[in-house]
């Protein structure tokens, strides 16, 4: 439990639970933007599976960066309560320093990457939308509006496109130190993040009429975020007696996930954008259960699994870096000409080498650059 005297440098243990959910997240992620370019629908799965099977399979990216927001939100604040015992205790300059050392490296060196093939005019790199430029791009990608920008000009190229989520994490941390200063006790705090976390089916709704701005808006995703920091809150404060409690919170966090995830088609008429939220709720609920299990006992480890949840623990590399393996695979896929029937056999490289860049950029890049960031910013 972590109160006032919590260490400043304490941070959680990793856990199994919490991984594997992000390593699922970001396994939907990379199979959606193949799947929308070979379609599981026209493969030989088609005469095997259910439609409603493929689907969940090829259309939950958008859904599973929803997840990550969630997650995101408990870890953020999870790691802030353990080193400073509260969220009205945050050293703000600190707190924007490990955010800067954990986003920066990966972030200018992609931009600097993706800038260098516009220029080259490498194809599927290109900035060609009326309206749209490079500079402008840079810009909106280092200013954390690229979300803002698509919005008002349309999609850039694949690679840049996958910034929107970044652009609104970060400005809601941006906020997130200030916010818990202003708001230092939690029945205030606590009923301001519930307002905004139950916001989402009425932002996203309000902003029906630009599908590209409903889907990436600030607010909508703010909401999933402030969904995983009460989860955190509630982590911090309440202990469940015995496991029972979290067995069954974790089974009914599981449930909603799937019925989302896998039928989202049926309880749409139902719920409409309410789904996002059942969502947010399901993937909030089974990160706190995995959070008080791993908390009474060591997590049940489940065969086969370790290589999801190191696609979890590397989820923000992989997710930068993804499209220029999705890229190569579709063009290579329709060069040899195969056909729909056999494209589910290209989604295993395309899942293996964006697990593979993303274990490099993580090893050669990202972590040491943030643990040189680290204590430079920490010695000053």
């Amino acid at each position: 439990m972590t109160g006032p005297d919590a260490t400043p440098n304490a941070r959680p243990a990793r856990n199994p639970g919490i991984d594997l959910l992000r390593g699922l997240s970001i396994l939907l992620v990379v199979v959606h933007h193949v799947g929308l370019r070979i379609p599981l629908r026209q493969s030989v799965l088609a005469a095997y599976l259910p439609k409603w099977s493929l689907n969940a399979l090829i259309y939950n990216g958008y859904e599973a960066v929803f997840i990550f927001f969630v997650i995101s939100g408990f870890l953020i604040t999870s790691n802030a309560l353990a080193r400073w015992g509260s969220l009205g205790a945050v050293d703000v300059r600190a707190f924007y320093a490990r955010r800067a050392a954990r986003i920066l490296p990966c972030l200018l060196v992609l931009v600097a990457v993706l800038s260098l093939l516009h220029l080259a005019g490498a194809r599927d790199y290109v900035i060609s939308r009326p309206g749209q430029s490079l500079p402008r791009a840079i810009g909106s990608a280092l200013g954390l509006h690229l979300n803002w920008y698509e919005g008002r000009t349309g999609y850039l190229p694949g690679n840049w496109d996958v910034l929107w989520s970044l652009s609104i994490e970060e400005v809601f941390y941006l906020g997130f130190p200030w916010l818990g200063l202003g708001l230092r006790r939690a029945r205030v705090l606590v009923p301001a993040l519930l307002l905004l976390a139950l916001s989402l089916p009425v932002s996203r709704a309000a902003l029906a009429g630009n599908e590209i701005w409903q889907e990436k808006a600030y607010l909508p995703g703010m909401a999933g975020i402030a969904m995983g920091v009460l989860a955190a809150l509630a982590a911090d404060r309440l202990r469940p007696r015995g496991a029972r409690p979290v067995w069954l919170l974790g089974a009914l966090g599981a449930a909603g996930l799937v019925a989302v995830l896998c039928f989202e088609g049926r309880l749409w008429p139902l719920l409409g954008n309410g789904c996002i939220l059942l969502l947010t709720a399901a993937a909030a609920a089974l990160v706190l259960a995995c959070h008080w299990r791993a908390e009474q006992g060591a997590f049940p480890a489940l065969p086969g699994t370790a290589w999801l949840q190191s696609s979890g623990r590397l989820s923000y590399e992989i997710y930068l870096t993804h499209m220029f393996v999705v890229w190569p695979v579709v063009r290579a896929f329709r060069a040899l000409g195969g056909g729909f029937r056999w494209g589910i056999l290209w989604y295993v490289p395309a899942v293996a080498l964006s697990w593979s860049l993303g274990w490099l950029v993580a090893r050669y890049l990202s972590q040491p650059a943030e643990q040189v960031l680290r204590r430079r910013w920490a010695r000053s």
